[in-house]
């Protein structure tokens, strides 16, 4: 469809802009909610754990019912931000009419824009009893997985979307990228076998793929298809639903992903295009597995060729960085530490800023050990290249 290769150079036309960051809280997502037309219907389906209201968008009037869930994991907001981007272009006629009229005609979509307020008003993964929803599908302990369950098995859908961030550490493969969107058909057995419905979310997929590709070129990847019994997309793929898993990663100098939410959205966006049209049936299954796996080979820097030393004896090695984030007070921020991931010799590791130390000075504030923080100057003859100090970032000359 035409709109959909325009659809980045239009980003500005329906983005929320409303939502500029990662750490916004549940109170924004009811304004937002409370500002949609009348061609939404908004139901209060439950609470959190803390009674915060989780609620359930429903929007078109076609046969094929599609369910999206994003934010099940409080500090996965990326999703949320392509949700709502996607509701404003649902919002608007002129150049969007013809998706608008295929997807109203077509589908029926619901949306449930933050299913674990709890842990975003924290902005961290689990719950407010430190549960993770996405292993609480059989035991239920939980009131938002409770809530999730039960709306599956009253919606019955024919597709969902299963909207997560990841760890920026994920590599495509061997392109030496970050994984930006990494993609999965969730087994629903241990056997990993493909049945129609898993078959089915594999072609929206592949449908996805192509569409994103040119725009992100070596940056997508799919997960490794382990099987996880207590999952939610597994066991939603074993009961009749088509569960397409969407994964934001790493994109360099976007670390708040409002780059990322661009492409995030159009990938949904492609993928219920292809469901409204069922254009994603002339797929094969072997584009499915032709996109790269993900690897976890990224660093937040890698310093290679590096000259240390230990017992007077000096010998060379390369030290891959990695940025832990820690929210800070005002839950409204994030800072960095900057632990020693690895030491050794790392071919075949990535990472977003890359030095060749070959010629530089190292200089070990502290002896570097695996998973403390780091602490280390980087210098040329003239210059400071780099100071990590306790593993805060103190200096970069880029």
């Amino acid at each position: 469809m035409e709109l959909l290769s325009t659809l980045l150079t239009n980003y500005h036309v329906f983005e929320e802009k409303r939502i500029n960051d990662r750490f916004f809280k549940h109170d924004l997502i009811i304004d937002l909610l409370k500002s949609l037309n009348h061609n939404f219907s908004i139901e209060e389906v439950g609470h959190s754990t803390l009674g915060r209201s989780i609620n359930l968008v429903k929007w078109g009037k076609g046969p094929k019912k599609v369910f999206l869930w994003s934010q099940m994991h409080g500090d996965e907001a990326t999703a949320t931000m392509a949700l709502f981007d996607l509701m404003n272009i649902l919002e608007l006629n002129g150049e969007f009419k013809e998706i608008n009229e295929l997807l109203n005609k077509k589908c029926t979509l619901y949306i449930l824009p933050m299913l674990n307020p709890d842990g975003a008003e924290s902005f961290t993964r689990r719950n407010a009893m430190e549960i993770d929803i996405n292993r609480d599908f059989h035991k239920q302990q939980s009131p938002e997985a409770q809530i999730l369950r039960q709306l599956r098995d009253k919606i019955n859908p024919e597709f969902g979307f299963n909207l997560h961030d990841q760890s920026i550490l994920w590599s495509a493969a061997e392109t030496g990228n970050p994984a930006t969107i990494s993609v999965l058909a969730p087994a629903y057995n241990r056997e990993l076998s493909i049945n129609s419905v898993r078959e089915k979310a594999m072609k929206v997929i592949s449908h996805m793929h192509k569409d994103i590709k040119n725009d992100i070129p070596n940056h997508i990847a799919r997960f490794d298809d382990e099987y996880e019994p207590r999952a939610f997309g597994d066991n939603f793929q074993a009961a009749g639903t088509s569960t397409i898993l969407i994964e934001a990663g790493g994109y360099k100098n976007d670390s708040e992903k409002q780059f990322i939410r661009k492409i995030y959205l159009k990938s949904i966006l492609s993928g219920l295009i292809s469901i409204a049209d069922e254009s994603y049936n002339s797929e094969i299954l072997d584009n499915y597995f032709s996109i790269p796996e993900n690897k976890k080979r990224h660093f937040q820097f890698l310093l290679k060729n590096c000259k240390l030393q230990r017992n007077g004896e000096i010998y060379t090695a390369d030290i891959g960085i990695i940025a832990q984030e820690k929210i800070n007070p005002d839950l409204k921020s994030v800072s960095y530490n900057y632990l020693l991931g690895d030491l050794g010799d790392l071919t075949g590791f990535y990472a977003y800023q890359e030095l060749n130390c070959e010629s530089y000075k190292i200089t070990e504030i502290k002896e570097l050990r695996i998973d403390e923080p780091a602490d280390i100057i980087v210098q040329d003859a003239n210059n400071i290249i780099l100071t990590i100090e306790n593993g805060r970032l103190t200096n970069l000359n880029e």
